[in-house]
């Protein structure tokens, strides 16, 4: 199978919105023969990048008829899928002409947010037995089964809608975003994705500011600070780990590092023990981290002593 390459087109087009004048940068995804797309940047008026979008247009078929589904999909600028709109004045139907109601959108929302969803492990010959788009009827054979596993990921009456979309939302496109992100890189850029709230961005920019063994690039060291005495305390904890023991060392790290302990929930309070295990640690750190000893627990008292007694 031939995979997708990126043709780029030039900025051209300015898009106004409440947030202001942004720019529209277009590319043209050759998925294969057959299928050509465009893809489009959204850039804010500096032109930093803001997110994808993609304008979809493309044939759902049953049994015995194929319906156009005009829909726009949404990206996060490494292409993770975040939501969908519609055209003006179009509408999504089901097999039997009915429209989607609003807790069908809401529903397909769900199913689209979901990465690992059932749909990536099936193919549409999988789901073609005649009838079994409505989930009621009683089918054999393995469509049957198949869809009687998957009757809550789907819309009853919607299930090749369902499977085309989530396919599209995680299909060829995705890497192709991600190459054209590469070309943004920058230390703007990287500043801003650790900063972020989206942790995708966050693990994607630390890959890039320190190298296999966990140094940190100078310039990059107060955001990954941040990073670890963050509210997500999965990716703190996984910035705590991925950092080099000397990354804490010196009079200032050390006390941003108990400031940032004192206040941790009590998984990172104890990633943040181990970590200091193999870490040099001063008289100031081990003072405070001897006061803290009369209200610890078990699990604590043992990591604290081992750091106080090496």
């Amino acid at each position: 199978m031939k995979s997708a390459f990126i043709i780029f087109l030039v900025v051209t087009i300015n898009h106004f919105s409440a947030k202001g004048n942004n720019k529209i940068r277009e590319f043209k995804i050759v998925e294969n023969d057959t299928l050509t797309y465009t893809l489009k940047l959204v850039l804010d008026e500096s032109g930093v990048p803001q997110y994808f979008f993609r304008n979809i247009f493309t044939p759902v078929c049953y049994t015995n008829e194929c319906k156009p589904v005009h829909i726009n999909f949404y990206w996060d600028l490494l292409g993770n899928y975040e939501r969908f709109d519609l055209p003006e004045n179009k509408v999504l139907t089901k097999v039997d002409h009915d429209e989607f109601k609003q807790e069908d959108y809401e529903k397909l929302q769900d199913i689209l947010t979901q990465p690992n969803s059932i749909f990536g492990d099936l193919k549409m010959e999988d789901l073609m037995t005649k009838g079994t788009d409505n989930l009621t009827d009683s089918v054999d054979a393995k469509a049957g089964a198949t869809l009687k596993t998957i009757k809550n990921q789907v819309i009853d009456g919607a299930v090749y809608t369902c499977y085309t979309l989530w396919h599209i939302a995680y299909g060829t496109v995705v890497p192709e975003m991600k190459k054209i992100i590469e070309t943004y890189q920058s230390d703007a850029l990287l500043h801003q994705f650790l900063s972020s709230n989206n942790y995708h961005y966050q693990y994607w920019a630390m890959e890039k500011v320190m190298d296999a063994k966990g140094n940190v690039k100078q310039s990059y060291q107060p955001d990954i600070e941040k990073v670890i005495s963050g509210k997500n305390v999965f990716i703190a904890k996984n910035a705590l780990q991925r950092v080099s023991s000397d990354f804490f060392s010196g009079r200032k790290r050390q006390e941003w590092l108990w400031q940032t302990y004192e206040k941790s929930p009590y998984a990172m309070q104890i990633a943040i023990l181990k970590k200091l295990n193999a870490a040099p640690v001063n008289e100031s750190l081990k003072n405070n981290l001897k006061s803290t000893l009369a209200n610890s627990n078990e699990e604590q008292t043992f990591l604290i002593n081992k750091i106080l007694n090496p």
